[in-house]
């Protein structure tokens, strides 16, 4: 690191150069042999619900001691503002921080809202010529990858509305990768080399934001962390770290050190090797695809077909065909209520007994649970509108608390239901809104990892062997789930949701082994187009993770009936999977 005749800086490494201007404008980010990647925006907003953050002047850079250079700014919202870069040989650090006090709504870095005189004014992104951007949180099951000129946000909320079907893996790990070549859907999401990787690294209670979002602009991008007005700045404020890594051959390598960061920081718990049960990698079968088709056929909705004998029939007939499970899921609703786990008696008269039943017959029983329904519980154990309306269960709160560990003792006690593990989905409906209230601190990704751990401490204190499943592959969520799904292969809600499923399922695979390689995979099942594409996945699943099975008669999206040859084929892919464990 060197100063340069005009006040700037310049950073040279092996992997990367950086140029720093005296006036405010622009880093030019290079290769070492000057191929320019991007010009990065040194300016960050920090706005909350008093007022937005605007910058009114830039000092020239500082250096301090021998990798580090401090920008500080002049804020129209804080009394002080700066920005630190941190330069190391394989990349670079960057960290926002504010002195003042403010309820934080949005935070933006690699831009921010310039008045400055002699400078253009208004939101400043930075610059890049990049093409082809790579999110590990799936979007599109049509697409791996897409252009750096469309928008994408990873974090802990979605759904199947309009606009917000990001809600696959919450959270996925808070990694962007972005390159210069002509993005393709190449089924391993790699184009070339080249990528620049931006990851966010900090400890998982840090994470009091619902989602990071990458954000596209005319010839370049900036990023923004939507901290929901839930987070407040008291004196010192410092954003997350962001650590962009240049030249990546591929997304993956960037996950792979995204996580390798974390655990040196502290901030993930190191991969370690599981000493898991034999059964937990048995073959699953879930009922919800079979469900799903009683609906279609019988009609009500699916969760109306989560009974003792729809189950009774749907294993009775995969048992004549020689398909036998080692792993049986329960899926919604057998519950009367999500939020007390009691059963509901007309569906299954004595689940207890029927999972006892399952297990004399060498089978495993998981109960599927709704993560934050708080149907059938006090609404003062909720998080609440300003209507005082109940929005979703508050982990903030110690009664609310209290219940879910009482659901899921419940659902897991030799005294209770006696299952042998958890299936947890609906993980994206963690609360978001401005005006929502709880009744203690906490917001965001840092809530739901709150959430989770206290079920999974709950399920571990049941039995020591208890299976807790979730779709949340990010390395901090590492110590709160043994296995993690794929999760559903299809948006149904979309114009027209018949995709290619294999490569979406193995750029999926491949984001979970990257990030968690300590962590089973449940290779999911539901929902396919038709038979053909749903034979093809099953030959993928036995080199993807733990095969799952949706289906017992038919196919509901086709209504297609499996034939001799698709449970020889079934067999078949059960069997490679166990030769390979």
């Amino acid at each position: 690191m060197r100063a340069d005749g005009d006040g700037g800086i310049v950073v040279e490494s092996a992997q990367y150069r950086l140029e720093v201007p005296a006036d405010g404008g622009p880093a030019t980010l290079s290769s070492p042999a000057g191929r320019q990647w991007a010009r990065l925006r040194l300016l960050a907003a920090l706005d909350c619900a008093e007022g937005p953050d605007e910058t009114l002047s830039v000092s020239k850079p500082q250096i301090l001691g021998s990798s580090t250079i401090r920008i500080e700014r002049r804020s129209t919202r804080w009394d002080r503002a700066d920005l630190t870069l941190v330069c190391g040989e394989e990349g670079i650090e960057f960290v926002a921080s504010v002195g003042g006090r403010g309820t934080l709504t949005d935070a933006h870095l690699l831009g921010g809202r310039s008045v400055m005189p002699g400078l253009p004014t208004g939101f400043l992104p930075s610059g890049s010529s990049f093409r082809t951007l790579f999110s590990p949180n799936p979007g599109d099951p049509a697409r791996v990858l897409r252009s750096a000129g469309e928008g994408a946000v990873i974090g802990a909320a979605g759904d199947s509305q309009p606009g917000r079907g990001h809600w696959f893996f919450t959270p996925a790990p808070l990694f962007f990768a972005l390159t210069g070549a002509e993005g393709v859907n190449d089924p391993a999401g790699r184009v070339a080399a080249g990528w620049v990787g931006l990851a966010i690294a900090a400890p998982v209670a840090d994470l009091t934001f619902v989602e990071l979002g990458y954000e596209p602009a005319d010839g370049g991008f900036s990023l923004r962390i939507d901290y929901d007005g839930h987070t407040r700045a008291d004196g010192e404020f410092r954003t997350p770290a962001l650590v962009l890594t240049p030249d990546l051959p591929d997304p993956y390598t960037g996950l792979r050190r995204q996580r390798e960061d974390l655990v040196a920081r502290g901030a993930a718990p190191p991969p370690r090797r599981r000493e898991t049960p034999r059964w937990w990698s048995a073959p699953i079968f879930s009922g919800w695809g079979a469900q799903c088709h009683l609906a279609r056929t019988v009609g009500g909705r699916a969760g109306d077909h989560s009974t003792e004998a729809s189950y009774d029939g749907f294993l009775d007939h995969l048992e004549r065909q020689g398909v036998v499970p080692g792993t049986v899921i329960v899926d919604d609703k057998w519950q009367a209520t999500y939020g007390t786990c009691e059963p509901d008696r007309e569906k299954w008269p004595d689940l207890r007994r029927w999972i006892a039943g399952r297990r004399r017959r060498g089978q495993r029983v998981l109960l599927w649970w709704k993560a934050w329904s708080a149907e059938g519980l006090p609404a003062d154990l909720c998080i609440r509108n300003p209507d005082g309306a109940p929005i979703v269960l508050d982990p903030t709160n110690p009664a609310a608390r209290e219940a879910v560990r009482g659901a899921v003792r419940r659902m897991l006690d030799a005294d209770g239901l006696d299952a042998d593990g958890i299936k947890i989905d609906f993980t994206a409906s963690t609360p978001k809104g401005r005006t929502l209230t709880a009744q203690g601190n906490g917001w965001g990704i840092a809530l739901l990892h709150d959430l989770l751990a206290l079920v999974y401490a709950a399920a571990k204190e049941a039995k020591d062997d208890a299976l807790v499943m979730t779709h949340t592959p990010h390395p901090s969520f590492a110590d709160v789930t043994d296995m993690i799904r794929l999760n559903d292969m299809m948006r149904l809600d979309d114009p027209d949701p018949v995709v290619p499923i294999v490569p979406q399922m193995r750029y999926r695979a491949e984001v979970v082994g990257s990030a968690c390689p300590d962590v089973l995979i449940d290779t999911d099942d539901w929902c396919v187009p038709d038979r053909a594409a749903w034979r093809e996945y099953l030959e993928v699943k036995p080199a993807l993770g733990v095969p799952s099975l949706y289906y017992a008669t038919h196919l509901d999206f086709t209504g297609e009936s499996l034939e001799v040859d698709d449970y020889e084929a079934i067999r078949r892919s059960w069997r490679a999977w166990r030769a390979k464990r």
